[in-house]
């Protein structure tokens, strides 16, 4: 079965190709089929994982994923959350003409910088534990009356500053206590077993052969 992902970020499909191994699925991006991004309009991770599924199986005709995820930081009352991806507001398309990769990692550093400076304004108070949360939603077709959803989380503490070259979003910012170790600095490997993204995956794995009997 091909399954579009609602998405247009490279690592994130990576990701999820890497957690999807062994079903009986194609996972295709939907900027490959020349679809674009959907409005994330809500105030909540499931609403707005499931409007972009809807939007890229109504885009594709057949079944699509869709993953919305963020970060939750409890001083601050659980932001970023669902404004995790722009929470600096969208950095200007000169940031990196024409590079898609490269203004995602503008961006990235943008919201890192905001993380910090908002956390250090508590300084002294604030509660630095935080969690990811993972949302995916998957439908058979843009009407499907059941969609499946699959929620991941994956608590830590914000670091005072960036450690680790790997991954993306915030994780050089994001400390793993029981992994001694920021996501950043974490192999794939590892990363791909405890993250909200591999614990959603997996509950979605499930669905997924039982429901759809893939």
């Amino acid at each position: 079965m091909r399954l579009v992902l609602a998405s247009n970020n490279a690592k994130k499909l990576a990701e999820l190709h890497d957690l999807f191994q062994g079903l009986a699925v194609e996972l295709v991006a939907q900027g490959t089929l020349g679809i674009a991004e959907a409005d994330e309009p809500h105030a909540t991770f499931v609403e707005n994982a499931l409007a972009k599924a809807r939007h890229a199986a109504a885009a594709s005709g057949g079944p699509a994923i869709a993953d919305d995820s963020g970060l939750c930081v409890h001083a601050l009352g659980g932001a970023p959350g669902v404004a995790s991806a722009v929470f600096a507001g969208e950095v200007a398309a000169d940031a990196a003409p024409g590079d898609r990769e490269a203004r995602r990692r503008a961006q990235d550093a943008a919201n890192n910088a905001l993380l910090l400076e908002r956390l250090g304004r508590l300084e002294g108070t604030a509660d630095r534990s935080a969690y990811f949360v993972s949302t995916l939603v998957a439908l058979r077709h843009a009407a499907d009356p059941e969609p499946l959803v699959a929620v991941g989380r994956w608590p830590g503490r914000i670091l005072h500053a960036p450690r680790g070259a790997g991954g993306f979003g915030y994780d050089p910012l994001m400390f793993i206590d029981a992994l001694g170790a920021s996501v950043a600095e974490l192999p794939a490997v590892t990363k791909n077993a405890h993250s909200h993204r591999a614990q959603a995956a997996a509950a979605m794995r499930s669905l997924l052969a039982g429901v759809w009997r893939l």
